[in-house]
């Protein structure tokens, strides 16, 4: 956040508000991000990640238009793409890109804490964009929200615990993401979703994130009430990420 907070800043100073609001007029059309996760079936957001801190490089090359088009054959219902480049090595090229070869609605991935990265979001075409509780202020949450729907972009707001997916709910969010990394350790749990999915209101959208690998999770996470499964890095890891993905959405052999 410190390293993000001093590149934003840097980048405001280059680029003014008032030239990403000509940037948002010109942008490509919105596609419904949340209307997606109402189509029955196990509904997978698969995402373009080439780095983690916790795991380093994931896939070299890394080819977004490529692996794009791959998820969309093979039964992804959203993209997200990180944008975040000294930890992520990502871009918004890498998402502006992605978005043009496929016709998935695109979420923007990254640590966003300012009016300006949502105006930065829409004006790279993004369809949507991830708020991360642990790192904002009540009011800056609310009103992060509210300017995302101003501008048509539903956003996937991540939660960790009780705390935060309380806070969250107050600020008014409609799509919430349960994170199973804690963020401290960075060990997964996919616990964390079973605990946490009894307290989401049923007419918001949940999405379960991190840790999830098998058919079988996802059957488990789905019974219990979620709607939707981001997943990163498992399919940036295999040999054939667009089999990797067909494969979540498949019972195994021997599964009824």
């Amino acid at each position: 956040m410190e390293a993000r907070r001093a590149e934003v800043d840097h980048r405001k100073r280059v680029l003014p508000e008032t030239a990403l609001k000509y940037g948002v007029k010109a942008a490509t059309p919105l596609r419904n991000f949340a209307a997606v996760f109402e189509r029955d079936g196990l509904n997978i957001i698969a995402e373009l990640k080439p780095a983690s801190p916790s795991r380093g490089v994931l896939r070299e090359p890394f080819e977004p238009v490529a692996l794009a088009q791959a998820f969309e054959s093979a039964g992804a219902c959203a993209l997200s793409v990180l944008t975040e480049a000294e930890f992520f090595r990502g871009s918004l090229k890498n998402l502006r890109d992605a978005k043009k070869a496929i016709q998935l609605p695109v979420l923007r991935k990254d640590f966003i804490f300012d009016s300006w990265q949502v105006w930065e979001t829409r004006a790279n075409d993004a369809d949507s964009f991830l708020l991360i509780v642990a790192t904002l202020g009540d009011e800056l949450l609310r009103d992060l929200i509210a300017l995302g729907r101003e501008l048509g972009m539903e956003p996937l707001v991540e939660v960790h615990n009780r705390e935060e997916l309380d806070r969250a709910l107050e600020a008014g969010a409609r799509i919430l993401g349960v994170n199973n990394r804690d963020l401290k350790t960075l060990t997964v749990r996919v616990e964390t979703s079973f605990e946490l999915i009894g307290h989401i209101p049923d007419n918001c959208i949940a999405v379960s994130e991190s840790g999830l690998r098998s058919h079988e999770d996802l059957t488990r996470l789905r019974a219990a009430g979620f709607d939707a499964f981001l997943i990163g890095t498992h399919l940036m890891l295999a040999p054939d990420p667009a089999a990797a993905l067909a494969a979540l959405l498949t019972p195994s052999a021997g599964t009824p």
